[in-house]
Order: structure tokens, then sequence, then C-alpha cells
């Protein structure tokens, strides 16, 4: 190696790309690649090895269109920022949105070119990010044909991420056959092919800045701000840990939405169709909160106090959003806006509903800061494995919440008005009949929830968090200590838990003396009693025997014996 080389660390999950890159650099003469890593975890091992050797530049590449299961996120370029801000990154992508490009150079990442760019203008990219020069591609000015073309490239990867999504969630469907399986993988091969075409044939030109300072990112009339929800505020990192677990709920909600769980829920009354709108709207939401947030520059130690007007502000704008800013209704001779008579419950549903919704600031920290999550009282990283399923838990069970925090008002106050029945109500629940069950279902919900259940999940430290299942909504167990709940319980609640502990500290004793007198018993049945019958029986038996009278032969009967 000689002393002039380029010292090189590609940082990539594509095994093809990263062997492919790592071939085609190793042909020149002044670069060398001394390291390579598929992961996030990889990478900052080898970055922290005390052996390991110099580098000059660290290529990080990067796929955020297709899903994959080692994905490498920019969260990354700002752990190897914090370790070693001196090291140069340029950042290897297939094209990035505005929100993205904002968070790379907020993080201080020096470079970004297109994946499929030509070797020999990587080569120059590379030499010059490493030379402390800046590069970054991004969009020209736009005239017409360029406006035309980027709007058609545009179109087309939506359509194809669309279908994308969908096909590999399909993939995941358990007891797929082989046949299903090796469609729908031959499917998604074709739309990764597809997708890689369009950029190559309608990719956006580069533009080369080398003066020291980061160029002014365009943002085009077609980029979406919010894709990934990527935000950079006060130049934090603020980003939605990939996968995106965003889009992987999305995906969900076009699945079955039947609810499996013996528990009733608001919006089991909505028809399929509105139910799916009433849960992607609440989706988006969360999803303009968090972007929100961020532009409001609100700090980490902010969080506590601002739980309760986020998750306010959410259900206030979901209700407005799903039932309409101007929708009426007429009721007993009055015209009502449905939105904000429904408004008018905000109290009663923010402390009856709202409040009670779990790890809710756990949820917005991790989105918000990339702070760890702590699952079984160990804390895992934002970018683990274990993080993002725990994060994509807690966000589904907030949706479920929050949408049926939303219906609870319209049952309680319009629930029997025929247009409100006609416009949301499954046919199955629209009979005056039906409505009043299912109010009353809910009504002893309510009641048992707050006496017994709510008490007994604290006692037994646990959440019930609702999730999106394939086959519909189900609910799963987390474990959480809820030590500081159990001590403010008053009246049947603790009475609740008490009966509980006193069943668990006397079951054992029972058991045991249950064990004992049911052994005693046998013994007494078997041994005692059993023998004593016994002998009166075979009494009985010689005395039935004894008091037989003399056949009629008399002694001559022995003859014949």
């Amino acid at each position: 190696m000689s002393d002039s080389s380029l010292r090189l660390m590609l940082i990539d999950a594509d095994l093809i790309y990263r062997t492919g890159l790592r071939v085609l650099l190793e042909e020149v003469t002044d670069i060398e690649v001394v390291a390579e890593a598929d992961s996030e975890t990889v990478a900052i091992q080898i970055l922290e090895m005390r052996d390991r050797p110099s580098l000059d530049l660290v290529i990080l590449a990067l796929n955020t269109s297709v899903i994959q299961t080692n994905c490498i996120s920019i969260q990354l370029g700002k752990q190897i920022k914090l370790l070693y801000p001196n090291l140069p990154i340029l950042l290897v992508s297939t094209p990035l949105n505005y929100a993205q490009l904002s968070v790379a150079k907020a993080i201080g990442i020096e470079g970004y070119c297109f994946k499929d760019i030509a070797v020999s203008e990587l080569v120059a990219i590379i030499k010059q990010v490493a030379n402390r020069q800046f590069f970054w591609s991004t969009e020209p000015s736009f005239n017409l044909l360029s406006k035309f073309k980027e709007n058609l490239r545009l179109s087309g990867l939506q359509q194809i991420d669309r279908t994308l999504k969908d096909v590999t969630t399909q993939l995941q469907v358990p007891g797929l056959t082989v046949l299903e399986k090796a469609i729908f993988a031959g499917h998604r091969r074709e739309l990764i092919a597809s997708r890689w075409l369009v950029n190559r044939l309608l990719k956006p030109k580069a533009t080369i800045v080398n003066d020291g300072t980061y160029p002014k990112l365009i943002k085009s009339k077609n980029s979406q701000l919010k894709e990934n929800s990527l935000v950079v505020a006060n130049n934090r990192l603020v980003q939605s840990p990939q996968p995106d677990i965003f889009a992987l709920t999305r995906a969900k909600l076009q699945l079955n939405l039947e609810n499996l769980t013996n528990i009733p829920l608001e919006i089991d009354i909505l028809k399929i169709e509105r139910k799916r709108e009433l849960l992607n709207i609440v989706l988006t939401k969360i999803e303009e909160i968090i972007m929100q947030i961020n532009t409001a520059q609100v700090q980490l130690e902010q969080l506590p106090k601002m739980r309760e007007v986020i998750v306010l502000d959410l259900w206030q704008a979901v209700t407005i959003d799903f039932f309409g800013k101007y929708s009426t209704i007429q009721l007993e001779g009055k015209t009502l806006e449905i939105a904000n008579y429904l408004l008018q419950d905000a109290a009663i549903v923010q402390s009856e509903m709202l409040a009670k919704i779990p790890m809710v600031r756990s949820l917005f920290s991790y989105l918000l800061f990339a702070t760890p999550l702590v699952i079984d009282n160990v804390p895992y990283s934002a970018s683990t494995p274990e993080a993002m399923a725990r994060a994509e838990i807690l966000l589904q069970n907030l949706i479920v919440e929050l949408a049926n925090a939303v219906i609870q008002p319209l049952l309680d106050k319009l629930g029997n008005i025929e247009v409100i029945k006609q416009s949301f109500y499954d046919s199955n629940l629209i009979s005056t009949r039906e409505i009043e069950k299912f109010r009353n279902s809910l009504s002893w919900k309510y009641r048992l929830k707050k006496s017994i259940i709510e008490p007994k999940l604290m006692f037994e430290s646990r959440y019930d968090l609702f999730i999106f299942a394939s086959r519909g909504i189900a609910t799963l167990a987390i474990y959480a200590p809820r030590n500081q709940e159990l001590k403010q319980l008053t009246g049947i609640p603790l009475i609740v838990t008490l009966a509980l502990e006193f069943r668990d500290a006397i079951s054992p004793r029972l058991r045991s003396a249950v064990a004992f007198l049911g052994s005693g018993v046998v013994y007494v049945l078997t041994q005692v009693v059993g023998r004593a019958i016994g002998l009166v029986g075979r009494g009985i038996l010689q005395g039935i025997g004894g008091s037989i009278p003399p056949n009629k032969f008399g002694k001559d009967s022995e003859k014949f014996k």
C-alpha cells in the first residue's frame, strides 16, 4: 500500500454493489479499500477497533427505496461524525428527496452522489471529498423538458414503490406455497430492476460544488418534505429509523382490519373502508405533528410536559379531518357542525382515554431524537432491530387508541342519527338494537377496564397493546414496570390488586393442603372404609349363605358332589 494512496471504507448492505464497487476501485492505483461493512453494527465495530488502518474517507451507500432486512440509514452517518468528526463521508445513494438531503447536510456529510454514477466520475468525486472539498449532486434549475422528465421519473418511482411495498408485504404472509413465494420473489426482482431502469434513464444531472460550502438545496414542486419522516431542526438529526416504521405500518393498514381480540373496540362500528380511512388519517397526522414539533425546535427535556398537548392535538386534528371541517347535520331543528360538536367532549376524552395511552412519550422521544427504547429493562439503541420493532408496536397501538377516542364521542352523542349510521356504520350494526348492544358492550368494557383489567395489568407489570397482524387487529403483552401507578390505586382497583396478592400468597399453601387432605381422604376411603365395606360385605354374604334352607334332596344331594 502506497503512503499516498487514499484509504477507503465501504459500508453497504447490498453485497453485489459493495463487491462490484470494491473490485472497480481496486483497479485505481492510488485508491485502497481497507475495510468493508454490511451493517451499521459491523461498521461501528470496525471503526472502534484499536488496530484498524487509518482512513481517508468513508463511502456510505444507501438504498432508500428497496425494503431490506438489514438497512443502512443516514443515522449511521451521524454516529460516525460524532465519533470521528474529521473523517469525511461520501453518501452514495439512490436519488434522495429534499428532506433527506437536509438531514445529510445537517449531519455534516461532505459528499453526495447517485449510486449509478460512472466509475470515472465516482473516482474524481472520491478524491475531491477526501481532500476536504464538497461535492453535492442536486437538482438543477428546471426547464420545461426537465420538469416533464422529473415529473415522469417521480410518478413512475412512486407507482413502483407502492407496488414493491405490497409485494414485499405479501412475501411476509405466513403459509405461502413454494410456487407463490417464487412468483412474489420474481415480481419483486422485476420491480427493483424497473426502478433502477427508471432512475438510469431519467435521473437528474449532478451539480458539482467545490468551494468548501454546501450548495443551497433546491426544493422542486414534486419533492415531498415528509417522505420517510426525515427533518432537520436546530442542527439535530430527526429521522424515523430505517426501515421506516410509518411505511411498514401504512402497508399493514391495507390488510385485514378485523378485530381479533375479545375486547370490543369503538372502531368496530365502522364500515371497513371508513375504518381504514380513519386509521390512515391518524397515521398521517402523527407524521405531520412530528414535523411541526421539529419546526418548533422542541428539546428532549420538554417532551414530558408536552405529552398531553401533543396527544390532544392529534385527536382534534383527526376528528376534524375524518368528519370534515364543515360537515353538518340537523339535530332537534338545529344545524350542527359534526366535528365541532364532538370536540366539545375534549376534557372527558382526554382524561378517560387519551391520558391512558401507554408509552407515548417513549415513542415520540424515539421518533424525534432517536433515543434508546427500554425493552424488558434493557435499553436498545434506535438503530437496533429490537428498538425498531418495539417502536412499530407502540406506533400501531397509538393509532388504534386514537381512532377509538375519535369514535367514542360519536357513539355517545350521535350514535342513533340516521345520516351518521348510513355514512359510517357497518351494515350489520346499523339497527337501533345492534347499536344499543354495541354501546352496552363498550360501557361494560370501560367499567371492567377501570376497576379490574387495568389494576390487574399494573400488578402484573405489563401493557396489552394493539397491533396490526396479518389477519386483523390483535393484542400483544409487553413488560413495563408500573410501581408508581400501583401506589396511586384506591377503591375497587386497589381491592382487586390486594385480592390478587392474597390469592398468590395463599394459593400455594391451599394447593398443598388440598393435596395433603386429598391423599388422606383417598387413604381413608380405600384402606379403611374400603376394607370395612369389604368385611361387612363378606359377612353379609356369609349370612345370606347360612340362611339358605337345605334343598329338597337333603343329604342325598351329596351324591352329586
